[in-house]
């Protein structure tokens, strides 16, 4: 069995592979001062749960855009599985060209996200990854990760209004009844819901544009599902869209 960890700016999602059947994905709160001691009881009592053997688990693979919790899994992966874990950074064989100016800025769990949906879905695409950030991920007809775009998440947002005004509340960000707010309440959810809507749209409409055809829409994170209902354009939701990818490169790095 595989292990597969993505850990996230606000969650660390891990899940356990049988083969290529993911069989159980937990989801963690991301803490940097919690110790490899603290995070191994929590995995291990997930597991239990699920009836998988600690033992059972043969491979560990990691990606993860917060530097300090990649050394604590390491870690963990050594006191409480006795395995090394494989951490997707640069230089890592993903069967992609990256083409950006340089290539190690990309955060690993984007191409990771992109190895995934080519595998799953074909090419060209878009991976909309709805989470901390709002990230937009292109690869081509031919393959290649292209690059994309990068804006703030919408709790990101939300909460910077509330703490960046005197007199903003902190709201629910739940689908105004109409766009037109009739109160202070309605009238952030409408900014912020259609906003986004209109923000998701307009970047696919452009990244067609620019690439002068269609693409394949994927949408994965926190959010996915509630937008996806919103934007026609959105192909498919996979919220295991990380996972995937890291087993597929665990596969394509093991040492055999």
């Amino acid at each position: 069995m595989l292990l597969a960890v993505d850990i996230g700016n606000t969650n660390i999602k891990a899940g356990v592979f049988d083969g290529e059947q993911l069989k159980a994905t937990w989801n963690l709160a991301t803490n940097t001062h919690s110790t490899a001691d603290e995070y191994g009881v929590v995995l291990l009592n997930l597991m239990e749960r699920e009836r998988v053997l600690p033992e059972k688990i043969s491979g560990v693979v990691i990606c993860g855009v917060v530097p300090p919790l990649l050394h604590t899994f390491i870690l963990l992966c050594k006191k409480y599985l006795d395995l090394k874990p494989l951490i997707v950074e640069a230089g890592i064989k993903t069967g992609m060209r990256i083409c950006l100016d340089n290539p190690r800025e990309v955060g690993p769990d984007r191409v990771v996200g992109a190895v995934a949906a080519q595998n799953l879905y074909g090419r060209p695409l878009t991976v909309i990854d709805l989470g901390t950030a709002t990230t937009f991920d292109v690869v081509s007809e031919d393959g290649d990760y292209l690059g994309g775009a990068i804006a703030p998440g919408i709790a990101i947002a939300s909460e910077a209004l509330f703490a960046r005004t005197a007199v903003l509340p902190r709201i629910e960000l739940t689908r105004p009844r109409q766009v037109i707010g009739r109160n202070t309440i309605a009238a952030m959810q409408s900014g912020i819901i259609f906003g986004y809507i209109d923000l998701i749209e307009g970047m696919i409409r452009r990244i067609e544009q620019e690439l002068g055809s269609k693409v394949t829409v994927v949408a994965t994170g926190g959010q996915a599902y509630p937008f996806a209902e919103e934007i026609a354009a959105i192909d498919v939701v996979n919220p295991n869209l990380t996972l995937i990818g890291l087993r597929l490169l665990y596969e394509m790095n093991r040492e055999r």
